[in-house]
């Protein structure tokens, strides 16, 4: 059986998907997976054993420059290879009309999607053959393995979360051992830590003897980035990294701290011990979920009712506290 994903960003929302495809191709022996990702994300795909194939879509880039001949150009040769190949089934695992619904819509073979109630944009629903309810509440994760088998016809075991990643096919890019990453870097400003935050927890590590590696996307996290590392004498810069970088820094570091960002999730789906720090939402319905992982929010929003999650781990502080967040990750 050969089956699309369309799935295009963000980078959090692609690590969520990975355990369905997981669920999958243990429920359905055979079963083979393409995928359609937003170009800057197209390396994730193939890290899971199960998927042949990425096709990249520039959708961000081409909204910007959709009067270019380039972006028409590359827009056609997008349809073409997506209806290259007839599918036994597409799933549209985002549920957003012009995003991911359409794409699906285009390609060849029967779609399956949210249903109206349960999709993002419920209009995304009238372009799917076939239609499938799941409950809002609950965690991203679990409503994307939910349609899957639902799609697909299978049963998975929910205390199960196996993102199908091998920790050892990542090469580190630095040559250290038992150092630790800080992943201070996000694009919604509230979502960030103060700089002097970030430094007393460089210092915490430095007392204990670890390194830490500050990865950046942006001039601006290159900034923040200089200014912990001036303050702290055990942490390093890095070089602008691609994502399997990135991936390879992650998987072979004793520990991450991050906001939450999208790396912050690919560090729980590598099993790396890590604490995810929230500020401005509850990590309940999108926290970053792993065996060795634990979300700390930072009076952060008012907290939906209660669920119980498996592999989620939220505690709750009402401000910054250096010497418990470190707590955190040491006993992860």
């Amino acid at each position: 059986m050969r089956v699309l994903i369309v799935k295009t960003s963000s980078l959090g929302d692609l690590i969520h998907t990975l355990p369905a495809v997981t669920d999958a191709a243990k429920a359905l022996p055979g079963i083979r997976f393409d995928w359609v990702a937003e170009e800057a994300f197209a390396e994730i795909p193939g890290w899971h054993p199960a998927v042949d194939d990425t096709i990249p879509i520039a959708l961000r880039r081409w909204r910007k420059n959709w009067r270019q001949t380039p972006a028409g150009a590359e827009l056609a040769a997008f349809r073409r290879r997506l209806r290259a190949r007839e599918y036994d089934l597409i799933i549209d695992a985002q549920g957003l009309l012009l995003k991911s619904a359409l794409p699906a819509r285009l390609a060849r073979g029967p779609s399956h999607g949210l249903a109206w109630a349960s999709a993002r944009e419920p209009l995304a629903s009238l372009l799917y053959r076939h239609r499938h309810p799941v409950p809002k509440g609950q965690h991203a994760i679990e409503r994307v393995r939910q349609l899957f088998a639902a799609a697909l016809g299978y049963v998975y075991d929910p205390a199960v979360l196996d993102y199908g990643l091998d920790r050892l096919r990542f090469a580190a890019p630095v040559a250290d051992k038992d150092y630790l990453v800080f992943l201070h870097g996000t694009s919604w400003p509230s979502k960030r830590l103060p700089t002097e935050q970030w430094i007393a927890l460089g210092r915490l590590a430095a007392e204990h003897g670890r390194r830490v590696y500050l990865p950046w996307g942006s001039d601006e996290e290159k900034k923040v980035a200089e200014a912990i590392a001036a303050a702290c004498s055990n942490s390093r810069v890095l070089p602008r990294l691609n994502l399997t970088q990135l991936a390879g820094l992650l998987a072979q570091s004793h520990g991450v701290i991050g906001v939450d960002t999208g790396l912050a999730h690919l560090g729980a789906a590598l099993g790396v011990p890590g604490v995810a720090l929230y500020t401005a939402t509850f990590p309940a319905l999108t926290g970053a979920r792993g065996v060795r992982q634990s979300c700390i929010a930072l009076d952060a929003g008012e907290e939906p009712p209660s669920r119980d999650t498996p592999h989620l781990r939220i505690r709750r502080l009402p401000a910054f506290a250096a010497d418990e967040i470190w707590r955190a990750v040491a006993a992860g």
